[in-house]
């Protein structure tokens, strides 16, 4: 592909960051403090533009209900707007409140269920108001031992509570359906796969799709070929990227395996405009626990950025040939040579053009935004 298509394609490449991302995290045992770190959906945003304002490669700040909650959201819709962002993907909470102990939206309480699917009808709401498009689920109900719960009797429960769901989305919302194998049920999960979510999102209708989260899956997975099947049928709404050794670690994006991310946006490509308006929800979904905030965020998006340029160097029609001589050799040369091209000269030579500094994680840390947040905010 030519290089100036490539800059022009990686100029309109946007992506979502998350307002979690830039709080402290950490693991079940401890929370840690990074010195600075936002406090609330404002400081959240204040963040996010940082990263917007070095890489200019961020569109939006995807929010989590009742962290991110306001009293008026008219003006956080405006005040994200005035930092030249927009409020992406309304996240529900399911997963903190005592009463989901047995379940939310697959409680066999009825009340309970009731509260569970009022919370997401709030989210909807919410999202009228700010202006969203998308609902972003992740469910975190199932069981942790055999004879505990009815699996097909949940299902169906999880299936009325979501039909209610669906029934408040605008025509052009989308409800996204996110699966994980385990954790924090560890015998079944109600969204376990992505089959599940699929068939959820195929049972509710044309405004329910999959959201791949990079971490939700058992080792060995091919991620890639989910892209690819998911996208086929039309039902792939977006993905949460970060990266993982073990499990749902939530680690940098391309902090572990570069190889697997540049496979799938090798398969996105095939499927999607990803430099246009018409893509799945690309989000950022990581808990930088050891690394400080916005320099981990800079991190992840100049991962994302590089492994999308490597995926638009594919030669498509030589693979194409490759593969119907059943040419096994030719055709894996042809995806590695993509993947083993450094791309870095063109990504700052296409951030020179649009006037940002070639070296954004550089230019910020000397920007000496961290020490005056951690300054005012303690």
């Amino acid at each position: 592909m030519d290089r100036d298509i490539l800059k022009q394609k990686l100029k309109t490449f946007k992506v979502e960051v998350p307002s979690w991302g830039f709080s402290d995290s950490g693991t079940r045992f401890k929370v840690f403090h990074i010195p600075g770190a936002a406090r609330n959906i404002f400081e959240r945003i204040d963040d996010a533009a940082q990263v917007n304002k070095y890489t200019q490669a961020v569109s939006s700040v995807a929010i989590h209900i009742p962290w991110d909650k306001v009293d008026d959201w008219k003006e956080l819709k405006e005040y994200a707007e005035n930092h030249g962002l927009k409020i992406g993907s309304v996240n529900p909470n399911l997963f903190q409140d005592e009463d989901y102990k047995f379940g939310s939206l697959t409680s066999l309480n009825e009340e309970v269920r009731q509260k569970a699917i009022d919370h997401v009808l709030e989210c909807v709401d919410i999202m009228k108001k700010v202006d969203s498009k998308v609902l972003s689920l992740w469910l975190p109900d199932g069981t942790d031992y055999p004879g505990q719960g009815d699996f097909a009797k949940r299902h169906m429960l999880l299936l009325e509570s979501l039909k209610k769901v669906y029934d408040a989305l605008d025509e052009d919302m989308t409800l996204l359906i996110e699966y994980k194998f385990f954790e924090p049920a560890f015998y079944h999960m109600d969204t376990s796969d992505w089959g599940t979510a699929y068939a959820l999102a195929k049972d509710l209708g044309d405004k329910a799709k999959v959201i791949i989260d990079l971490g939700h899956h058992a080792q060995g997975t091919n991620i890639e070929y989910i892209v690819s099947i998911l996208s086929s049928r039309g039902k792939l709404g977006g993905f949460h990227f970060n990266s993982r050794k073990y499990a749902d670690d939530d680690l940098t994006v391309g902090s572990m395996n570069l190889y697997e991310l540049f496979l799938i946006f090798v398969e996105l490509n095939k499927f999607f405009d990803l430099s246009s308006n018409l893509k799945p929800a690309l989000v950022i979904d990581q808990s930088a626990a050891m690394k400080p905030k916005i320099q981990a965020m800079i991190q992840s998006v100049e991962s994302l950025q590089i492994s999308y340029l490597k995926s638009l160097l594919v030669d498509r029609e030589a693979l194409s040939e490759s593969q119907k001589r059943n040419d096994v050799v030719s055709a894996e040369e042809i995806i590695k040579n993509a993947f083993l091209t450094d791309v870095r000269s063109t990504l700052r030579k296409m951030r020179k053009e649009i006037g940002i500094n070639p070296s954004p994680l550089e230019t910020f840390i000397k920007s000496g935004y961290e020490k005056k947040i951690a300054r005012e905010r303690g």
